[in-house]
């Protein structure tokens, strides 16, 4: 069976330094999707990601047991996150952010295979926001990133290395603030999250 470490065979989108913020071409991937809109950890928040995880394992599971017969790890979680009123991004009125939770997915991930993904789940589980789940394409292009290592409230530095990154190549800031979360909250203790900070440039 083949074994496939995706944040291996892109470490450039996945593994940055925490020292240094760089340049990366972002090509158009799959995506998982959910839309909502509030505060990181609410309810819609909680739920978004369970079903994202759900259809993204059984995905996992039906290419491992399927005639590709290919095992991969399932891919980190991915946050979009904008405010109609950018005051309130910068602010942190978090109760106005508007997000897009979503999980990159293999080129052989196909439609009718999530179609097939989101019929199991249903069959199984009745989870509140799998209905809101969707597979599309997504480009973001030219962008920065870098990493933050800590908690999520002390990003802001991280933050405004990247911006000034853009600024000082002459570019300016376009699309949405892209955050890709490498750890597992529930188990590594906040000063040891990793948290890739990315935002596309024009």
């Amino acid at each position: 069976m083949k074994k496939i470490d995706f944040k291996k065979e892109l470490k450039t989108l996945y593994r940055p330094s925490a020292k240094k913020v760089v340049e990366v071409d972002v090509p158009a991937m799959n995506y998982l999707m959910v839309d909502g809109d509030g505060a990181p950890g609410s309810e819609a928040h909680q739920a978004a990601i369970e079903a994202l995880y759900t259809v993204a394992y059984i995905l996992k599971f039906m290419i491992k047991k399927g005639e590709l017969a290919i095992d991969y790890g399932v891919l980190p979680l991915e946050g979009l996150w904008w405010a109609e009123d950018m005051s309130d991004f910068v602010n942190d009125n978090k109760d106005n952010w508007i997000w897009t939770m979503m999980i990159m997915q293999p080129e052989w991930v196909s439609q009718a295979l999530f179609e097939q993904a989101v019929a199991q789940v249903k069959a199984k589980k009745n989870l509140v926001a799998i209905d809101k789940v969707r597979f599309c394409a997504f480009s973001e292009g030219r962008c920065a990133q870098t990493l933050h290592i800590g908690p999520f409230s002390e990003e802001g530095p991280a933050v405004q290395r990247v911006h000034q990154f853009i600024e000082q190549c002459g570019a300016a800031l376009s699309g949405k603030h892209h955050e890709i979360y490498l750890s597992d909250i529930r188990r590594a203790a906040p000063e040891n999250w990793k948290t890739i900070i990315r935002q596309p440039m024009c």
